[in-house]
């Protein structure tokens, strides 16, 4: 008796956690569509579904907004068969037919081109991203989607800030809201104040079927692994740091740095 009083109590909880936790990135994503204007009426967003927990979280959470939200917007996920090997078939559309959303699976082989042209040992990311990034574009006008909603969180836009300024020499971190090169696509990123380890427990507590990338995932000595490392370092030793670097991208001093094209000296 005394056990299953125990099991009732931990899983009211996990329950009530559960509910905080989606309260408070329901919140996060809500402030960031609105900072951003990133979706408005009518709008069919795609969203990107990888199998990873950001991009489940993302969805999950666009479903409960879509609900409550003044705005009315469609929603159809995509996933990329990008034909890893190993990759399980069926757990995404079983996933996605589970909820009743509108879903999408592009097939892709990517993979073998991002594994013939990259020497082995180098990093795959950004080939990989960009071949992604054309199959999705194009998957989103052939739709009729007018916004892809794209899964990076906040410790992603920290990450790549520094990525840029130790390796590119630019100020430049990944925009809550862009206007693709070609003209057809606004690319918005919903988790954009999320913080990573609010969106591991949440898709812990959600229980995700979760699918690790035997791609890009398997590389641990890529720069943005060590620029990760560095951050978590950061952030052990001084709480509170990467909101910090992350406020700090949304309040910029354009006279107090040294480019000429930006600000008229």
């Amino acid at each position: 008796m005394k056990q299953k009083t125990r099991e009732i109590d931990v899983s009211a909880l996990e329950a009530l956690s559960l509910e905080r936790l989606e309260r408070k990135i329901r919140g996060c994503v809500g402030r960031a569509i609105t900072d951003f204007s990133m979706i408005e009426t009518g709008d069919l967003v795609m969203v990107c579904i990888s199998g990873g927990a950001d991009s489940y979280t993302l969805l999950d959470i666009l479903l409960t907004l879509q609900k409550s939200a003044p705005v009315e917007f469609e929603l159809v996920a995509v996933n990329l068969d990008q034909k890893q090997p190993g990759f399980p078939q069926r757990i995404l559309p079983d996933y996605l037919s589970s909820l009743g959303v509108d879903f999408r699976i592009v097939e892709e082989d990517t993979y073998s081109v991002v594994k013939r042209l990259i020497p082995e040992g180098k990093t795959t990311c950004s080939l990989c991203s960009r071949l992604r990034r054309g199959v999705l574009y194009n998957t989103a006008a052939a739709l009729g989607a007018n916004k892809i909603a794209l899964g990076h969180h906040a410790d992603d836009i920290v990450e790549t800030l520094f990525l840029n300024m130790f390796f590119n020499s630019r100020l430049k971190a990944m925009p809550a809201k862009l206007h693709s090169d070609d003209g057809r696509n606004i690319v918005i990123r919903p988790l954009a104040y999320v913080r990573e380890s609010l969106i591991k427990r949440y898709a812990k507590l959600r229980d995700f079927p979760v699918i690790p990338c035997n791609l890009c995932g398997s590389q641990p000595g890529s720069q943005r692994q060590k620029v990760k490392a560095m951050l978590t370092q950061w952030e052990q030793a001084h709480p509170g740091r990467i909101e910090n670097i992350l406020g700090s991208l949304r309040r910029v001093t354009p006279s107090h740095l040294l480019d000429r094209d930006l600000y008229d000296f």
